[in-house]
């Protein structure tokens, strides 16, 4: 969505941004050439592999951009506060995570059950589905991944450990809940749910949105691109909170209401969505979309 990117963060030459997630480049690149000859930008990835990638992609730009191996979550502890004119999140596994087997990000070919974007992390997929109680670990499938059938998958892994590859538990998955004639693989659930314990991405994205509303100046933009609905109900929660003018308790109590200026308004309510032509050249596109929001 690079396109859409650069409009809903305005790029503009001599302007500074921030790319929580560098990925392999590609957005950073835009950003870089759009804010030419001057302008400023700052990234990070939790993956060291991608941001080795991602600088000698931008090779030519040396000098104009910074880069750290880290989460957004931590943003704000290393860019000024207020002096970002665009903060851009794109959620999610990167194509190259997902095309390595070796990542353990997918079960359309066998690799270690790993899942961790942050190499150096001391947690995997194998640990969590190894030492995780059942009950737990069914939890996880239907806090992260919404998978129904996850009681049951859970006892089934239990029973079946040591696990320690992709295929053995994609075809254990299979197994235990048949695909009967669904286009999704039974697996699909379960695997974005081990990848999003193992990395702590909604805790991370809950941070992250927070560190980058200190670091945007006034009337700078954040972007934010989801790929599942628990990443957008974060977003839209998000949202939503910080455009009232007052703070709320949970649940929302009106006479227990704090008033407050809004820190943020939704330039648009509706989500941005990928174009004919980005899907067509990009299928995993298919289940993105963008949400901006701009700093008052």
């Amino acid at each position: 969505m690079t396109t859409e990117v650069l409009a809903a963060l305005q790029v503009r030459p001599g302007g500074v941004y921030a790319d929580g997630t560098v990925g392999g480049g590609g957005h950073s690149e835009a950003v870089l050439k759009a804010s030419a000859p001057n302008g400023k930008l700052y990234g990070c990835d939790r993956d060291r592999e991608a941001l080795a990638a991602a600088r000698q992609r931008l090779a030519e730009f040396a000098g104009r951009f910074e880069f750290r191996q880290d989460s957004f979550a931590n943003l704000d502890q290393w860019i000024e506060a207020g002096s970002c004119d665009g903060v851009l999140l794109d959620l999610g596994v990167s194509s190259p995570q997902l095309d390595w087997p070796e990542r353990g990000f997918s079960f359309q070919s066998d690799g270690p059950l790993d899942m961790r974007m942050n190499q150096d992390q001391e947690l995997t997929a194998a640990m969590l589905i190894n030492e995780m109680a059942p009950e737990d670990l069914a939890g996880v499938f239907w806090e992260y991944g919404g998978e129904q059938n996850s009681r049951r998958i859970a006892r089934a892994i239990a029973q079946a450990r040591p696990l320690e590859r992709t295929r053995q538990l994609a075809e254990l998955i299979e197994r235990v809940s048949p695909r009967a004639g669904k286009k999704a693989h039974p697996a699909t659930k379960s695997f974005q749910a081990l990848r999003i314990a193992v990395n702590d991405e909604i805790g991370n994205l809950r941070k992250g949105l927070e560190a980058a509303v200190k670091i945007l100046r006034p009337g700078g933009r954040l972007a934010a691109i989801s790929f599942n609905g628990l990443e957008d109900r974060v977003l839209k929660k998000f949202g939503s909170r910080l455009s009232r003018d007052y703070e709320a308790s949970e649940p929302d109590v009106p006479e227990l209401r704090r008033p407050r200026p809004a820190v943020l308004r939704w330039v648009q309510r509706k989500a941005i969505m990928p174009g004919a032509s980005e899907l067509a050249e990009n299928p995993r596109a298919r289940s993105a979309q963008c949400r901006v929001m701009e700093k008052l």
